[in-house]
């Protein structure tokens, strides 16, 4: 009977054992922290057998900062932490399948490694933007001031200040924010899936660092585009000689392979049977296209035209329409957006041309089983009177930081946070999505922020689903960073951001659901049809493990100890605490439906109808360990308490084997 671990698994000595199963010559030994021996890379040799050439010397084109290596080594150190749910907090608690997660989101990171893994189809993260403060995220490897210069070599062997150093263009906290960003995207990289997107809103002071530890980490082949985004519609007074009103937002692809290109993640607009796309593109050079016959409808009178009214296009030869359509081939030099290859393989595929006068402007009539796909403008503009404002597909207008502090106003009669992103914005992102298997908007996929700040990614994820029936999830991660004593958040009792975004999703949720029944969305359909989304989630919050850390020798012990030996789980920790710590090393997702029933005195807890079963009580009957096995769960947990003795443990594994033999057996 194997015991829990508890802890996230180590990234690294994974990742160790996959290089060396493909190359076992670059696998040698290393002394860990503890003294120990353990197996390490020899990454020289790992080089060499990866380079057909001879390597000599340390050059290379790479990104990199002081502190660097200590942010690699820490996204594969393993954590002994949890996530308590917290049900007093949460909305729904029962049906929801959307999330909210309180504590640093590295460490919660790691610990939705296994549960979620691969499951993630959209990331959206608005992080601190670098004003050379300090963070409030304070990882352990983040250098102080003298290691840092020491690192740097600031100083040279006689503690002299090497002057020579260009630290102006490279200060210490460009470092401390890259450190912090690198190991978080290390880790929200495992989260998405093969065809998963990330938008990361960054300002100027970080943006060129940011792409290239994006690129880093994802891969220059998965970028996909800078976006800028207008970020607000007006111009203030000058700041020296510019003033800046506007972001950017990175967006980056798990692996832009899995589809047959990059604009297959990202789709603003479908169009069908589209009978009004020109052929003619000014930008594009010069190109002699030919038209096969019956290739071409005319809107002109039947007869033999050997010229064009449009110096823009020039018939090559003379072409005979009859009964509207070219009776002969034709060829005509214009500057087009096809290849000539490209129009004669589009008219094999059921494609049809069409001229509708005299200047013979070709344009396509694609068959009924064509569409047009729209990318996205690489510029989102948000100034209402301007044509080009971007829309989502149900029509709203993109946002401004304007527009987000006023709707988050709306909910809380007053300005609770400063610059949110508003909600038209992110909703915006989201309809983009798209699902190539069924070529059609992706709106049922898991969405995670894990710099949440006031929710409105939560808040996004709940309007889209009402305006489209969509059902998206969200998965919310926020530091409970605390409110300035000052701010209009502590005084209207706010003590720490979460209490403001878990406040913004209740009070937006049940706003969307009022608009809903009073036909305010979705006014074309009856009652009966216009759902509520969900609009709850569960609450959890990151903590130390449930388990005692005892370490003693033997000789450490006291009679004054024993008692506190006989359990092996911290006396504050309930049932629930201990269920999902087991789902999360099990690798099953927080949101899926859970009960307990009364055996005999025991509860017992089962997981998603049978997914997982566990009693954690102590003195166990043998009859409730036989009606766990006989209903087959998937898994099974019992503390390690729970059993007097070892022959007891035997004798729940053997009822296990009898009864329910697929049974996955592990003790706390």
């Amino acid at each position: 009977m194997k015991k829990m671990k508890m802890e996230t698994k180590n990234i690294t000595s994974e990742n160790i054992e996959k290089i060396g199963a493909m190359f076992p010559a670059v696998i040698t030994e290393a002394r860990g922290e503890d003294g120990r021996l353990k197996k390490a890379i020899n990454f020289e040799l790992l080089k060499q057998l990866l380079s057909e050439d001879v390597l000599e010397g340390n050059e290379a084109f790479e990104f990199t900062w002081v502190g660097k290596k200590a942010a690699m080594v820490e996204a594969g150190r393993p954590i002994r932490k949890t996530l308590r749910p917290c049900k007093a907090e949460s909305k729904n608690w029962e049906t929801t399948e959307n999330l909210y997660i309180e504590g640093d989101n590295l460490d919660v990171l790691k610990l939705l490694q296994e549960s979620y893994l691969g499951k993630v189809k959209m990331i959206y993260i608005d992080p601190p933007y670098n004003t050379g403060n300090d963070f409030i995220y304070n990882d352990r490897f983040v250098m102080d001031k003298d290691e840092y210069e020491k690192q740097t070599g600031l100083f040279d062997e006689d503690e002299l200040k090497n002057f020579k150093l260009n630290n102006d263009s490279n200060p210490r906290f460009h470092s401390d924010w890259c450190s912090m960003m690198y190991h978080r995207l290390q880790m929200a990289r495992n989260l998405l899936a093969e065809d998963g997107v990330i938008f990361i809103s960054i300002d100027d002071n970080e943006q060129a660092n940011l792409r290239k530890i994006c690129d880093n980490i994802f891969g220059e082949s998965n970028f996909i585009t800078n976006f800028i985004w207008e970020k607000t519609a007006h111009f203030g007074r000058q700041k020296l000689n510019y003033y800046s009103n506007s972001e950017h937002l990175l967006v980056f692809a798990k692996n832009s392979t899995s589809t047959t290109g990059l604009k297959e993640l990202l789709v603003e607009t479908i169009k069908n049977d589209l009978e009004d796309a020109p052929l003619y593109n000014a930008s594009n050079p010069q190109s002699t296209l030919t038209f096969p016959a019956k290739s071409v409808k005319f809107n002109i009178q039947d007869g033999i035209y050997s010229e064009t009214t449009d110096t823009k296009f020039s018939l090559m030869d003379e072409v005979t329409v009859k009964d509207g359509w070219n009776e002969n081939e034709f060829s005509l030099t214009m500057r087009s957006r096809w290849s000539p290859k490209k129009v004669l393989e589009e008219f094999e595929n059921g494609c049809r041309y069409w001229v509708k006068t005299k200047n013979f402007s070709v344009r396509v009539i694609y068959n009924s089983e064509k569409e047009s796909r729209s990318a996205p403008k690489q510029v989102i503009f948000t100034n209402r009177n301007n044509p080009l404002c971007a829309y989502d597909r149900t029509g709203t207008k993109v946002g401004t930081n304007d527009e987000a502090s006023a709707e988050l106003g709306s909910l809380f009669e007053t300005n609770l946070f400063s610059y949110p992103k508003p909600v038209s914005y992110i909703k915006y992102l989201t309809s983009l999505i798209w699902d190539q298997s069924s070529l059609g908007f992706d709106d049922d996929f898991i969405i995670l922020d894990f710099f949440s700040g006031s929710a409105t990614t939560a808040h996004a994820v709940m309007q889209l689903n009402a305006e489209d029936g969509g059902k998206r999830k969200f998965i919310m991660v926020q530091l409970p960073e605390l409110t300035d004593e000052k701010s209009e958040a502590y005084k209207a009792g706010y003590k720490n951001i979460c209490e403001i975004g878990k406040e913004r999703i209740r009070r937006a949720g049940e706003k969307i659901k009022a608009e809903l029944e009073s036909a305010a969305l979705q006014p074309s359909l009856d009652e009966a049809s216009r759902q509520v989304p969900d609009i709850g989630f569960r609450v959890f919050k990151l903590d130390e493990s449930n388990m005692k850390d005892v370490f003693y020798k033997p000789g450490d012990y006291s009679q004054e100890m024993l008692p506190e030996t006989q359990s092996n789980i911290k006396e504050d920790r309930d049932d629930m605490d201990l269920l999902f710590a087991c789902l999360l090393e099990w690798g099953l997702p927080l949101s899926l439906p859970h009960s307990s029933e009364q055996m005999e005195g025991c509860t017992v807890h089962s997981y998603n109808d049978g997914d997982l079963m566990a009693c954690f009580d102590e003195n166990i009957t043998e009859s409730v360990v036989r009606e766990m096995a006989r209903r087959a769960p998937l898994r099974v947990v019992f503390r390690d308490s729970s059993f007097a003795s070892s022959p007891e443990k035997i004798n729940v594994q053997e009822i296990f084997k009898l009864l329910a033999p697929n049974t996955s057996i592990r003790v706390l």
